[in-house]
């Protein structure tokens, strides 16, 4: 018997109407969809978003990933994910994993995609890109992300944020990503490099309570979660010039 395909589906930043065609029409004929969420007991952002085109007879996976760096907790949530969806996959079914923004950047279906190589190394696989949460608060901020020959740095933000000083140094413009409860460090640098200036804040692109600050000396009291679901565009020194 054929085995079934796993479309691995980026479904944007938030706003059901940034999903591609594309990737409506392979959720729309899925009836098995599965889905990521981050506690037991929350919903399933992903599936909030991508509801209207999800099949009224297609099942419904929620899958928990643990927002947690501790590598056991995370292996034993990734093979148990892969063999969920090899069990679909093994049915003949097709199934799709839908994941927030692009697939291939910094996503959980990236090392999902991984564990169903490992288990099964010919498992037919289609990935479908979406729209970056980057390109979404770009347009949001009416804020380039390259301009002539100016390079573009996107740079995930850790508990060491040197390399972020190292790309806010750099003649580019940078985006940074997961600030998550780092906010008040991630201003804390960017005033210390004199960058405030020239850095957007945008939360909660496409979702309901979407914000764009373009003063972020404003935001230094901000309570740390604010930086939940946020980007942060800063732009190129070399733009002050031009």
């Amino acid at each position: 018997m054929k085995k079934g395909t796993l479309y691995g589906i980026g479904i944007g930043p938030g706003d059901p109407d940034l999903i591609t065609l594309k990737a409506v029409k392979v959720i729309a004929a899925c009836r098995h969809v599965f889905v990521p969420k981050s506690k037991e007991d929350s919903e399933s952002l992903a599936l909030n978003i991508s509801r209207a085109h999800i099949h009224p007879n297609a099942q419904v996976h929620e899958i928990l990933f643990p927002m947690t760096s501790d590598k056991e907790v995370l292996d034993k949530s990734w093979d148990d994910a892969a063999h969920s969806i090899l069990r679909v996959l093994e049915t003949g079914e097709d199934a799709c994993f839908l994941t927030l923004g692009d697939a291939f950047l910094y996503s959980t279906y990236i090392y999902l995609l991984r564990r169903l190589r490992k288990l099964q190394p010919h498992v037919d696989v289609v990935t479908v890109p979406g729209v970056t949460a980057f390109s979404a608060a770009a347009a949001a901020a009416e804020c380039p992300l390259g301009q002539g020959k100016e390079s573009l740095i996107i740079v995930p933000t850790a508990d060491d944020l040197e390399e972020m000083k190292r790309a806010v140094r750099s003649d580019g413009t940078v985006v940074l990503m997961k600030i998550g409860k780092r906010l008040e460090r991630v201003l804390e640098v960017l005033d210390d490099e004199n960058a405030l200036h020239r850095s957007v804040f945008v939360s909660r692109v496409g979702l309901k309570g979407e914000r764009v600050v373009n003063d972020l000396r404003s935001m230094r009291l901000e309570a740390p979660d604010r930086g939940y679901l946020s980007t942060m565009i800063v732009k190129s020194a070399k733009g002050e010039d031009a």
